[in-house]
């Protein structure tokens, strides 16, 4: 029996990456998954389908979470697949990083929107399904702590995503829902990639703040995902847990 065995998660932004390995490893643990994507289709459903073919139950759901009808439309489709919630993972973001004179309104609005904004929607809707507990874990960044240049406006989403993470925390405490960050350092994934940072000098900058010495892969942050979500950390809520090697960027 799984850790989470009879739970249903929401994942956002789960069909690649950081989001995919998360909705693997918590169907792995016996749970529920609802994979939700906003523009990758065909990848969200090669993860449901990982997940089935191991004899899991999955379902994908398009919603830009920045959206509260798309929003609404995932809860609900989450509710009519599964009934009630257990787990949500704040998971859906961008990145861009700029040095101040090249921050620009449009990538400042799409930042805070997806991040900011869609966390705050998802708990909205999420909780609304959540009888008698859950756990919320939002994903965050080192970067929340320890800016590195030409990320004023990302830190600042994360940095954002930790203070709703322990008010809420507050707010929610008493329905029995736990919330906390998980702050990734440096993992490599197919985004990280096509942004370059997981090669090259913001790798080798990266590398030299590690103590441990290597890029993050997307099951070093799902392991720790599993703990957030099960009564493992049933003790634990408004924390921001860093998951990076000791990364200090």
């Amino acid at each position: 029996m799984g850790k989470l065995t009879g739970k249903t998660a929401v994942i956002t932004g789960a069909s690649k990456g950081i989001g995919a390995g998360i909705a693997l490893a918590f169907a792995r643990e016996g749970a529920n998954v609802v994979v939700n994507y906003a523009h990758g289709k065909a990848d969200a459903e090669k993860v449901a389908a990982n997940i089935k073919s191991s004899g899991g139950n999955a379902i994908t759901v398009q919603a830009d979470v920045s959206k509260k009808s798309d929003v609404d439309k995932l809860f609900n489709e989450s509710r009519k697949a599964f009934g009630t919630l257990d787990i949500l993972v704040n998971n859906a973001g961008v990145y861009e990083f700029a040095a101040l004179d090249q921050i620009s309104e449009e990538s400042y609005r799409r930042m805070f929107d997806l991040n900011v904004l869609g966390t705050l929607l998802s708990t909205q809707a999420a909780v609304k399904s959540m009888n008698g507990g859950g756990s919320i874990i939002n994903l965050s960044s080192v970067a929340s702590l320890t800016p590195p240049p030409t990320a004023a406006v990302y830190s600042a989403t994360k940095g954002a995503v930790d203070v709703i993470t322990r008010t809420l925390a507050q707010e929610l405490g008493p329905r029995k829902i736990r919330v906390n960050s998980l702050a990734p350092g440096l993992v490599e994934t197919e985004g990280t990639k096509a942004a370059g940072t997981s090669e090259g000098e913001f790798k080798s900058y990266a590398l030299s703040r590690t103590p441990l010495g290597r890029v993050g892969e997307p099951h070093d942050i799902a392991k720790v995902a599993v703990f957030l979500a099960s009564d493992d950390s049933a003790w634990i809520t408004g924390e921001v847990l860093p998951v990076g090697g000791g990364a200090r960027l």
